[in-house]
C-alpha cells in the first residue's frame, strides 16, 4: 500500500470516526495509534544494507535499530526489529540475540603462577 493511499484511508477512518472534528483531548491518543511502521519494501532495504555491510558478521538488534533509525529520523519500535529480524532469519542470516552479553568464561579458569 503507498502512502499517500493509506493517508488517504487514515482520513476516511478519522471522519468516519469524527464527523464532527476531533476533539483537542483525543489527539496524542490519535497519534499514537498512528505510529510510523516500517513499510515491507522499508524492511528489505534495512535488511540488504545490513547484509551488505555486516558481511560475514552476525547481524544484532542494536544494528538493526541503527539501520531502522536511518530509514525513519525516529526510535526503531521493537515491532520493526522484529519484523526485520524475521527476514534475516528467513533468508538464513545469522543474527545474534544477546550482543552485549559478556563473552564466556571458563568453569575453573587457571589460577596465576
Amino acid at each position: 500500500m503507498d502512502r499517500p493511499s493509506f493517508l488517504s484511508g487514515v482520513v476516511r477512518w478519522l471522519r468516519a470516526g469524527y464527523p464532527e472534528g476531533v476533539p483537542s483531548r483525543d489527539y496524542q491518543p490519535l497519534l499514537a495509534l498512528l505510529r510510523r511502521q516500517l513499510t515491507e519494501d522499508e524492511i528489505r532495504q534495512v535488511a540488504l544494507e545490513l547484509v551488505d555491510t555486516r558481511a560475514p558478521e552476525p547481524i544484532n538488534r542494536i544494528d538493526v535499530g541503527v539501520e531502522i533509525s536511518k530509514v525513519t529520523q525516529e526510535l526503531p519500535r521493537q515491532e520493526d526489529v522484529d519484523r526485520v529480524r524475521q527476514t534475516l532469519k528467513a533468508a538464513e542470516w545469522p543474527f545474534d540475540d544477546e550482543p552485549l552479553a559478556p563473552p564466556d568464561r571458563p568453569e575453573n579458569p587457571e589460577e596465576p603462577s
